[in-house]
């Protein structure tokens, strides 16, 4: 009667962290547990250090959206890979996958490079439609890589080394970005001319124009591959770099702005770190009631190795990823399934990756695809035509999501075990 009543809540649009909260409740109040037992569990978390990366990195990701460095990323990869035939879907693919790396949303990337990318593809001779799918699609790459919020919080859920998961990311992030360019070549392999011709004086200028910008990923992504720096300490260079730079030095933005720039970015985190309070308080619950066990069981009586599992697990996570959003999926499903997959032999690490890439898709799965929505708004598109412009892309990127689910190697490959 609960799980009814809680169901219909959420389908009324109650707030998520509202229904989950309620569900603890009920919860510790059958268990005859004292509820204070909830903000013990809220409190607990300002004891994890590495969650300070998370408000640090996406406040410099909100800065970096609200300054100029869109567009000078832009022109860099034109500079660079323009004079490639087909070459501003390759433009369009690197510089999304960048800028959702650091600033953690695809959301953000689509409003803030979609103005530029989108009329550069319609005159390089790309149809409104592949653009449209293109710049959705391109939107949500870019989350396996360092510093990646969703990786993060996996980390903090699971217990994981989240330097693992960012090594781990690197080669699955790289086919979902190959599999999806080689497609854009392939479709468009009719359009020879390319959206610029290479010229040095234009890589100089471009070069001279982002030398504020360049440094940051070498140093925070070489900093956190090689050990040098742990993720709290690079989300903290990164936030006062990303100060330094566009606030002070460029100034992209204006002082008096910064703490609006902050409030808008602690939404996000607000919303996260409440929804992580309330679902560790549920999880305790379901651990309470024995419910990952009895999971665990009755998976396994009915599946029967590895590779049942892991198709089991794909088709699963495709059907969440289209109805329920990344960071509520993290912290409510990833301590149901993690029992499981320890069952089978899946790798803690290579269940991050896969579970990550597979909710990637979900961002261009309807009916609740954050990236469609997104998309629809910004480009003033009905969300149907959004749909099927961004098919052809979901489907390519669904075989990249096979082939990382089902080749652990990919995510294994670069650690040293």
């Amino acid at each position: 009667m609960l799980a009814v009543l809680l169901v219909l809540l959420t389908l009324l649009g109650a707030p998520l962290f509202a229904v989950i909260a309620a569900g603890a409740i009920a919860g510790f109040h059958n268990a005859e547990i004292p509820l204070s037992a909830i903000g013990i569990e809220v409190f607990g978390i300002a004891e994890t250090p590495i969650l300070l990366a998370i408000p640090l990195f996406t406040f410099a990701g909100y800065v970096l959206a609200e300054s100029r460095a869109p567009a000078r990323l832009v022109r860099i990869t034109t500079a660079l890979m323009g004079w490639i035939p087909g070459g501003v879907a390759i433009v369009s693919i690197a510089a999304c996958a960048l800028f959702t790396a650091f600033t953690g949303g695809s959301g953000v990337t689509i409003i803030a490079l979609g103005a530029a990318l989108f009329p550069a593809l319609t005159q390089a001779g790309y149809s409104e439609d592949f653009s449209l799918g293109l710049i959705t699609s391109a939107g949500c790459l870019g989350l396996l890589f360092a510093p990646s919020l969703p990786l993060i919080l996996f980390g903090v859920i699971t217990e994981t080394s989240i330097d693992d998961l960012f090594i781990a990311g690197v080669l699955p992030g790289l086919v979902m970005i190959i599999g999806l360019g080689a497609y854009c070549l392939w479709v468009n392999r009719h359009i020879r001319v390319p959206l610029s011709q290479f010229s040095w004086r234009d890589v100089g200028a471009a070069l001279r124009e982002c030398w504020l910008d360049i440094p940051l990923p070498f140093i925070v992504l070489g900093g956190i591959y090689s050990g040098f720096f742990a993720v709290s300490e690079a989300a903290a260079v990164t936030a006062v770099y990303v100060v330094l730079t566009e606030v002070v030095i460029r100034r992209d933005i204006a002082l008096a702005r910064l703490p609006q720039v902050a409030r808008q970015s602690m939404i996000l985190v607000g919303a996260i770190l409440l929804i992580l309070g309330v679902s560790l308080a549920s999880t305790n619950v379901m651990i309470d009631a024995e419910i990952p066990e009895r999971l665990v069981g009755m998976v396994t009586g009915h599946v029967g190795g590895e590779l049942s599992f892991l198709l089991l697990l794909f088709a699963f996570l495709l059907v969440l990823g289209a109805v329920l959003d990344m960071f509520a999926a993290l912290v409510l499903v990833v301590p149901l399934i993690q029992p499981v997959a320890m069952r089978y032999g899946i790798d803690p690490i290579h269940l991050g990756i896969l579970f990550i890439a597979n909710m990637e898709l979900g961002y261009l799965a309807p009916p609740m695809g954050r990236n469609l929505v997104v998309a629809g708004f910004r480009f003033e598109r009905p969300i149907l035509r959004v749909y099927r412009a961004t098919l052809p892309f979901l489907l390519v990127l669904l075989v990249t999501v096979l082939i990382i689910t089902f080749l652990p190697q990919l995510s294994l490959a670069l650690l040293q075990r």
